[in-house]
């Protein structure tokens, strides 16, 4: 990623070595940010297993609520 583009997602840059620090995106279908992460450490970033969790138990949710009404 580019300065410019790490700008256009409000991401930190470090300027001491300069490179963008981990953001982190989960994207609905319609492309509507659900969930995201910005980190300047291994600390805060998002673990692929305890997301893909979040995720499904979000749609079931969603899902029974849709069954509901």
């Amino acid at each position: 990623m580019t300065r410019a583009d790490g700008d256009s997602i409000g991401a930190w840059w470090e300027e001491r070595r300069d490179h963008i620090q981990p953001s982190e995106f989960v994207l609905s279908k319609s492309g509507k940010v659900m969930f995201d992460t910005y980190s300047n450490s291994p600390v805060g970033r998002m673990d692929p297993e305890e997301t893909l969790t979040l995720i499904k138990y979000l749609n079931e949710i969603r899902a029974k609520a849709k069954a509901a009404s």
